[in-house]
């Protein structure tokens, strides 16, 4: 199934599910309210001229997993890790397709394509075969992450967690019709030039290892997210490095699952 949030001009919100290229309503307001719910799949009302928005307004984790493939790694100078690198953020930071990341103009702005993976049951201590049925879907996400923040001590929470940087979306595919492990690609265009480009087939630990190691010293629940990592490709190691300017338009793709939009706007700093 293809599963997401959409959204009418006046603001209204509703889950919803595509059938037939219409968006039908899914009795909830939100995609994350709907998978802590009963998930009725029976579908409503056609939405017609509704469009996909931030699929999770309202996580109660993100998590997220930094170093996680070997291109990347390599281009930062480590070793390959023997366990996730993880750091949080909050569900302020997601925003969503076509939505603007505004954010003053004297940080240094990079650009992290990134499969997200969406839990759907709650987990708490779970072996890698009961994290994989938790799945409900994977997305689109882009860490977007302020580089001169994120370096100014060991820990890279403050780099990471700026409000409304985070692109989700647009949509959510159920693990029927997508496998990260057979492959999907990954990519990042700036202004339309290719600067990210990989496959899920070289993630260090995939998806289920992951929501296994996590739920082992916290619990995920149904609507919660867990953004995989980025490949190679990222501004700050090109030579010199690159960040992004206003009016930058960033595009990450997954194949079988979307393409987000989101366009920079650096303002003055106050």
């Amino acid at each position: 199934m293809k599963l997401a949030t959409v959204s009418a001009d006046d603001g209204t919100t509703s889950a919803a599910v595509l059938v037939d290229g219409l968006w039908r309503a899914l009795p909830a307001p939100d995609l994350g309210t709907w998978l802590q719910g009963e998930r009725e799949t029976d579908p409503g009302e056609p939405l017609t001229g509704w469009a996909p928005v931030n699929p999770l307004p309202s996580p109660g984790k993100v998590i997220c997993c930094g170093l996680n493939y070997a291109d990347h790694i390599t281009e930062t100078g480590r070793d390959l890790p023997t366990h996730p690198t993880l750091f949080a953020k909050h569900a302020d930071t997601l925003l969503g397709p076509g939505e603007e990341i505004v954010i003053p103009d004297d940080v240094a702005l990079d650009w992290e394509a990134e499969l997200a993976v969406v839990v759907g049951a709650t987990l708490r201590g779970a072996d890698e075969a009961r994290a994989a049925a938790a799945i409900a879907g994977y997305t689109v996400a882009n860490d977007i992450s302020v580089r001169d923040w994120q370096k100014r001590t060991l820990q890279w929470f403050q780099g990471k967690a700026w409000d409304a940087t985070t692109p989700l979306g647009p949509i959510v595919v159920t693990p029927d019709e997508v496998d990260p492990a057979a492959g999907l690609d990954v990519s990042c265009r700036v202004n339309g030039e290719t600067v990210q480009h990989a496959n899920t087939r070289t993630l260090v630990f995939g998806p289920a290892v992951l929501l296994a190691y996590i739920s082992t010293f916290t619990v995920l629940r149904p609507g919660d997210v867990v953004l995989t990592g980025t490949p190679g490709g990222i501004g700050a190691a090109m030579t010199p490095p690159r960040f992004l300017a206003d009016g930058d338009l960033v595009e990450t793709e997954i194949d079988g699952i979307g393409t987000l939009r989101n366009r920079v706007r650096l303002t003055p700093s106050i």
